[in-house]
């Protein structure tokens, strides 16, 4: 299902109505500065999936920015559903939430006792087309020239916009970054390697962002009976991996196929989807299910 962007539910302050409806002054400090955390939380069957770990990082962003949290777990709970419930007829969506520190007169230095702005709307979700998942995407990579706090779920994206375009002006999919010769991850994606049938990913830290994601596929190879260990990964290791994933709330999980142009993996496998990630992206869906509230 599509429908304009301009009447899909949107809650501001407080009020619900169309997101085309909504106004914030010039200036709030989300505007002015990019001074405000967000989370975009996936909805399944019309259930929140893994939402308190969602709401968990909001908080941590918050309290890294010094903005108090606006709402308790069950108000946001509460928001998040009645967002839901105003799309009656889609069953998959995704909210996008965002709290700024408020409206103030233009100044660097944060002010006191502001009242927060928060933006929630949802829309039908987009996945992965069955072809994508079949054939795989393709990635670029890149210097990491993002600000050093990664960790901060920052609306002030205008690097990750960088690194995104970069994947775009080359006909790919997503652009992985890389620090001092390490993976950090992709411009809005958690990046994995498969070596000898083992996940591997960067440990969390201020380069990179704690995704959800990295606990979930955790916690699906110890049901799977696949060792995940997270640690620091050398740029060339990508180039030798078996199978190269990459997990987020839109992607879930997904096979990158084609690195810098060359294909990923080994063998009759090599340029296709291997098969920890299909073992993966099953375990995905059963979780889906059963981890949504």
């Amino acid at each position: 299902m599509t429908m304009p962007w301009v009447d899909l539910p949107c809650y501001l302050n407080g009020h619900l109505g169309r997101l085309g409806d909504a106004r914030v002054p010039v200036m709030d400090r989300g505007f002015l500065f990019g001074d405000g955390v967000y989370e975009s939380i996936p909805v399944y069957g019309r259930r929140l999936f893994r939402v308190d770990d969602h709401l968990d990082r909001l908080g941590r962003s918050l309290k890294a920015l010094r903005i108090e949290d606006p709402y308790e777990r069950e108000a946001w709970l509460d928001l998040l559903r009645s967002l839901v419930a105003h799309l009656p007829e889609v069953e998959d969506q995704t909210i996008y939430l965002q709290v700024t520190r408020g409206v103030a007169a233009r100044g660097h230095a944060m002010p006191r006792d502001l009242e927060p702005t928060v933006l929630a709307y949802t829309q039908p979700s987009i996945a992965l087309s069955p072809e994508q998942r079949h054939q795989g995407l393709s990635c670029v990579t890149a210097r990491d020239f993002r600000w050093q706090r990664g960790d901060i779920k920052s609306i002030s994206l205008l690097g990750n916009v960088l690194a995104r375009q970069l994947a775009a002006d080359q006909g790919a999919d997503e652009t992985l970054l890389f620090r001092e010769g390490y993976l950090t991850e992709g411009s809005s994606s958690n990046v994995w390697i498969v070596r000898d049938g083992a996940l591997l990913t960067p440990p969390p830290g201020e380069a990179l962002l704690e995704g959800v994601r990295v606990r979930l596929l955790q916690e699906l190879c110890e049901e799977l009976g696949i060792a995940c260990n997270l640690r620091p990964i050398a740029e060339t290791e990508l180039s030798t991996a078996d199978e190269i994933l990459l997990t987020s709330a839109s992607k879930e999980v997904a096979p990158v196929t084609r690195l810098d142009h060359e294909p990923v993996g080994h063998g009759a496998l090599r340029g296709k989807p291997g098969p920890v990630y299909a073992r993966l992206y099953e375990a995905y869906q059963r979780a889906k299910v059963l981890q949504s509230l």
